[in-house]
């Protein structure tokens, strides 16, 4: 092992914490606007279509970029991409944060997106690249676990931002950590690329972007305008057909961005599909509690993201364990038994009611959160664990391409199902009453519009505004009752494909590869 190289291992564990740090706030930035919005509505005089927007536009560009993303880190080097990253999403996270109007936040948030999509698929590789294969497990675990804890404090650390600054330092917190990254960077990071530099596939890249744009653009506007819409059957259908030339291109060119042979291997194609389900429950399930937290239970933001915190907490200490369990029971078992605890634990979520307390609650978030840990470490380290070293950068970017679609999934189809359930069971309350048409249409849009719709006419001495408080909470909880149920399937479906096709140890030859590989340094 040469001296550069010794002093990479050496430093590896400081490294990894520098990359988990680096991911943290890529992942944070899924969902810390969302507590922001109601500040935003007022400063910006935002739509709802705006607001949708200003959301979506992060996920759809930093989704869509992934794969081409990766495949240049791959090509021109992953710390390199990894910089360029810190740069593009600290120019956006400026820009975000002195926006003036609606149009120009959605505008930057996209620009957000293209320096997560370079920032999320390097820091896996690197990792990769950095751990032998018997640490590497352990390392996947915590940037696993930072991936999920994330998740929750997404809501806690907006909460406290715009409780205690304005609505623009939830995108300048980013600032001094993107400086950070870049220091350190480089400092510590040490340079990895796929020796061969394969020449650019621009045809895949612009299918792949195409298509999952496409497919994204689907996922995101159905549960407004409907699943079975012109304009959404017509994004589905346009991302079905690109996809279908993306792999029929891949398989003819010489040298393919994302090689179809990956596919082969049931270690990374199972994997794949665990993570997707695991996503899916994940945020469909956080969706749902944020709002039962706020709007249901009465907490502030901030409070209500600190009632995540037990989840966060089990992330970061299971996730890395898992290593040992996989060491021991093999991935299949590990990974079958979190989606199966997945599936009970949402099942128990199911059986939360308007007037649960929280000590009924934070039992079954730990024990969700118990399930995701030991899903999401190894079956990441599955996907990386199957490919060469060279192409970490793409098979990086398919697990996180996977983790995107697969929440994004989560919470369009059971935000659909949950809107259903509870337009139908609160316009049943409403039927018949004195409350005007246009303050009916606002209650059945969602519980924060009737509960806006009982705050008037409580401020205006209109008789009945508890009752509708009491019923419109009900009516949200029996949906989202269903909707957990929805997300418990899928995860228990995932347990299923685990336990029957996801190989319990990695195939010899992607071993000795990746140990070549890696003593080749």
């Amino acid at each position: 092992m040469s001296s550069s190289n010794d002093s990479v291992h050496r430093q590896r564990w400081l490294i990894l914490f520098v990359l988990c740090f680096s991911l943290l706030v890529i992942v944070l930035d899924n969902t810390i606007l969302n507590v922001a919005i109601p500040t935003i509505v007022r400063e910006l005089d935002a739509s709802n279509s705006q607001l949708q927007w200003m959301v979506d536009s992060y996920v759809l560009v930093f989704a869509g970029l992934l794969l081409t993303a990766g495949s240049l880190g791959d090509r021109f080097g992953r710390r390199r991409a990894l910089q360029v990253g810190f740069v593009l999403f600290g120019i956006g996270s400026v820009a975000s944060a002195m926006s003036g109007t609606a149009n120009e936040l959605i505008a930057t948030r996209a620009f957000m997106g293209i320096g997560a999509a370079f920032i999320m698929p390097a820091t896996l590789s690197i990792i990769t690249n950095v751990f032998p294969a018997n640490e590497r497990g352990r390392a996947i675990g915590v940037w696993a676990g930072t991936a999920g804890v994330a998740v929750a404090l997404g809501p806690l650390t907006g909460g406290f931002l715009v409780e205690h600054f304005y609505w623009g330092s939830i995108f300048l917190v980013n600032v001094p950590i993107v400086l950070f990254g870049l220091v350190c960077g480089v400092v510590l990071i040490p340079e990895s690329k796929d020796p061969s530099a394969p020449r650019l596939d621009l045809v895949g890249a612009a299918l792949s972007i195409a298509g999952l744009t496409a497919l994204l653009y689907g996922i995101i506007e159905a549960p407004e305008l409907g699943w079975t819409s012109a304009r959404i059957v017509g994004a589905f259908a346009l991302a079905v057909l690109l996809a279908v030339a993306f792999v029929a291109w891949e398989l003819r060119v010489a040298q393919p961005m994302l090689p179809m042979r990956f596919f082969r291997n049931p270690r990374f194609t199972v994997a794949s599909l665990s993570i997707t389900f695991v996503f899916f429950a994940m945020f469909g399930s956080i969706f749902l509690l944020t709002q039962y937290f706020q709007f249901v239970l009465g907490y502030s933001p901030l409070s209500a993201g600190v009632r995540l915190l037990p989840f966060a907490a089990t992330m970061i200490v299971v996730a890395p364990s898992s290593a040992f369990a996989v060491k021991r029971f093999g991935t299949k078992r590990v990974v079958a038994t979190g989606l199966a605890i997945v599936g009970v634990a949402l099942v128990s979520i199911s059986g939360l009611e308007a007037t649960s307390s929280y000590a009924d609650i934070v039992w079954r978030l730990a024990f969700m959160a118990l399930g995701m840990a030991l899903t999401m470490a190894p079956a990441t380290d599955s996907i990386m664990g199957s490919l060469p070293l060279a192409q970490a950068g793409v098979g990086s970017a398919v697990n996180d391409t996977v983790r995107q679609v697969g929440g994004a999934l989560g919470v369009a189809i059971i935000g659909t199902v949950v809107s259903s359930i509870y337009t139908d069971r609160i316009g049943s309350v409403l039927a018949g009453t004195a409350v005007p048409e246009e303050a009916q249409e606002a209650a059945r849009s969602s519980l924060g519009g009737a509960l806006g719709v009982a705050d008037q006419a409580r401020n205006l001495g209109i008789p009945g505004s508890e009752e509708l408080v009491v019923r419109a909470n009900e009516a949200f909880v029996a949906a989202m009752q269903v909707g957990v149920r929805v997300g418990a399937a899928v995860a228990l479906v995932g347990c299923v494909a685990a336990a029957l096709w996801l190989p319990a140890r990695p195939r010899a030859e992607d071993v000795a590869d990746q140990d070549a590989e890696f003593a080749a340094r």
